[in-house]
């Protein structure tokens, strides 16, 4: 098994048992709501790790706080894709067409203007 598998399974796990533990009955669409907004939380949490706020003094970067808060984005979001019925593969072969795409883009090799 690759690490994204591992992370799929491991996130799998967490959510069946967070579910079970608080016996919680959400429909797919509610998950992936709540997930999505659980992620923006926590990209507001690593903004603040990260001085964004240019009205304030700035702080030292807390370097392992950032890496925790990305760690935390990633749980939420591969929790989406689980939500969404998107695998580890399928993410990973999507993901390979879209920055295919993304390049095409940029080099103007692309179907969609306004990239060139």
């Amino acid at each position: 098994m690759d690490k994204l598998d591992t992370i799929f399974k491991m996130q799998k796990e967490l959510n069946d048992y967070i579910i079970e533990k608080r016996s919680l009955n959400f429909t797919k669409e509610e998950w992936i709501q709540k997930r999505s907004l659980a992620l923006i939380d926590e990209v507001a949490e690593l903004l603040n790790e990260i001085n964004y706020k240019w009205w304030k003094n700035p702080k030292p970067v807390d370097e392992k706080a950032v890496k925790e808060e990305l760690v935390d984005i990633l749980h939420f979001y591969i929790g989406m894709c689980i939500d969404g019925g998107l695998s580890a593969d399928e993410l990973f072969q999507i993901y390979l067409d879209k920055n295919k795409e993304n390049y095409d883009r940029q080099r103007g090799l692309s179907q969609k203007k306004g990239y060139e």
